[in-house]
């Protein structure tokens, strides 16, 4: 007898179609069996070992967050109840150009100090991976949810060239090719940059384009946290159209935001060039989370030269009054590329998360906030964060348009991420929230999209962009992670005021046919794993 029926559950199957009731029938780990209402009727219904009755839920895959920062979270925590209970059953990690793997042991030092505001500094974690492969096979030791993974080109430069602004050397670009087809064999789906990050904002479009080509030659996807979101959007945009273009390359747009007061409104400029493109037969498509302020880091913002040769040398400027007058001057007059360009308006600059608790009374405050409490300039304020904190400090940047927001998740191409950074004090409810404030507040409040339409942006179209031939739809032989929602109910409970509250309306979830989320309350069940790339 098979193991679980979902009995008479309304069926949202992740293709776009219109809903219908059925139930579902698992079995080790697949949907075995969809007998559909019509054709249950008059003829005897499946019977299983267990059977739940789905009366008033609708069943969909599980949703897959294009853009998670849990590298570090899913070992800290494998049962990773923030995402859990939003139905994700699906993460991709290696984000924005800067992860752990693959690394030698001054690498990893150094990225794990960069990137201490995304993740922590790991002090809790053991490292005992170099490799890609090697830190999906840690992975695969038991998760709660399944993760793949995109080779991270910043951590490569950073491997190979070091964290210095030039360019590479013939023999460096070969090595690092060589680790990018490395990690694609070992199971990689991609690779990300983080364009204004340290050291992947080194790179030029040729040095890109060429290892573009190699992820083309996998079967693989571009994933770029591309060059400005700000005063050089658009044309930051075209030029990852362009380059990957030139290597025959996917291209997938990492939360494909238009931000700043320079940006308000032109989110169809954006669409418009997407679609020509799409039009001439490139293969595009792109990530948005449902808020409108972002989150990253403090020194995220710091011009590029001021970050040049890693944080050893960015914490020796700060520290340095002339070169931080410099910094300053970027930063609030000119623009940093850092900022993307824009000068920075400490009003929209919030301290979500601070590594040193004796920060802690500042996390909430705006920099133009924690300033005044200080008795000093909001410049002044930064740059104690940014020595004291040593690089650690998280924040929000108001700087979204709502406009924006909905035109853009209306796309043909659009999906779900969440780009959720789980460390800090009070992080960006988007890490808690994206998925149930899709379904809750632009479908059923707003009619921003139908219900159907939207599962599908969650599930099917980033199931395909990552080449996953058994996941993404409610189908027989496909893998069994799904998630049961109320329509009528399902909501965020994460707010900017309390952040890490769990959503709503989220009864069940299922990775592998397995209960993560029952009653609403996750399980002890760790059924998820590495999900590597599909060999072409």
């Amino acid at each position: 007898m098979e193991d679980l029926v979902i009995r008479d559950a309304d069926v949202v199957d992740g293709s776009g179609a219109p809903s219908y009731r059925a139930d579902v029938v698992l079995d080790g780990g697949r949907i075995v069996a969809i007998v559909a209402e019509a054709a249950a009727a008059g003829c005897r219904r499946p019977r299983a070992v267990r059977e739940l009755d789905a009366e008033g839920l609708v069943l969909s895959p599980g949703f897959i967050d294009m853009h998670a920062h849990s590298d570090l979270a899913l070992l800290r925590d494998p049962g990773h109840g923030a995402k859990a209970a939003q139905g994700v059953t699906l993460e991709v990690l290696g984000q924005d150009g800067l992860s752990y793997a693959p690394v030698d042991d001054r690498t990893l030092r150094e990225v794990r100090r960069a990137i201490t505001g995304w993740n922590g500094y790991g002090d809790d974690i053991d490292f005992d991976w170099r490799s890609v492969g090697e830190y999906l096979d840690r992975l695969d030791r038991g998760i709660a949810v399944n993760a793949a993974y995109l080779i991270p080109q910043g951590t490569v430069r950073a491997l190979v060239v070091g964290w210095e602004d030039r360019e590479a050397s013939g023999e460096e670009l070969d090595r690092m090719r060589q680790l990018v087809a490395q990690g694609l064999e070992q199971g990689a789906v991609g690779l990300s940059s983080g364009l204004t990050y340290t050291p992947g904002m080194y790179a030029p479009d040729a040095e890109l384009t060429e290892l573009c080509r190699v992820v083309a030659s996998y079967g693989g996807y571009y994933c770029p946290h591309h060059r400005s979101y700000g005063a050089g959007a658009l044309a930051a945009y075209a030029e990852m159209v362009d380059l990957t273009r030139e290597a025959g390359c996917p291209l997938h747009l990492a939360h494909a935001t238009m931000n700043f007061g320079v940006n308000e409104g032109r989110a169809p400029e954006l669409l418009a060039l997407l679609d020509r493109a799409l039009d001439a037969g490139a293969d595009i498509t792109l990530d948005t989370y449902p808020y409108t302020p972002g989150c990253t880091t403090l020194a995220a913002l710091l011009p590029s030269w001021a970050s040049a040769g890693g944080p050893r040398e960015v914490l020796a400027r700060l520290a340095d009054p002339a070169t931080a007058e410099r910094i300053r001057h970027h930063l609030e007059v000119t623009g940093s590329d850092g900022c993307h360009g824009v000068p920075v308006q400490w009003r929209t600059i919030e301290i979500s998360g601070v590594a040193d608790p004796a920060l802690g009374d500042l996390v909430g405050r705006t920099v133009r906030e924690a300033a005044q409490l200080r008795g000093e300039a909001p410049w002044d304020t930064a740059r104690h964060l940014l020595l004291t904190d040593r690089l650690g400090t998280t924040i929000l940047q108001h700087v979204g348009h709502e406009a924006n927001v909905r035109t853009i998740m209306r796309h043909r191409t659009h999906t779900g991420g969440s780009d959720g950074i789980l460390q800090g004090d009070k992080p960006h409810p988007r890490a808690y929230g994206t998925f149930p404030r899709y379904l809750g507040h632009y479908v059923r409040e707003l009619g921003v999209l139908s219900l159907e339409e939207c599962v599908a942006h969650l599930t099917s179209r980033p199931a395909a962009r990552l080449r996953l031939p058994d996941r993404g739809l409610v189908r027989e032989g496909y893998r069994a992670d799904l998630v049961l929602f109320d329509p009528e109910t399902v909501a965020p409970g994460a707010s900017f005021a309390e952040p890490r509250a769990l959503p709503t309306g989220i009864p069940y979830v299922l990775v592998d046919g397995r209960f993560v989320i029952e009653d609403g309350k996750r399980t002890d069940v760790l059924a998820g794993r590495s999900v590597r790339r599909t060999p072409v």
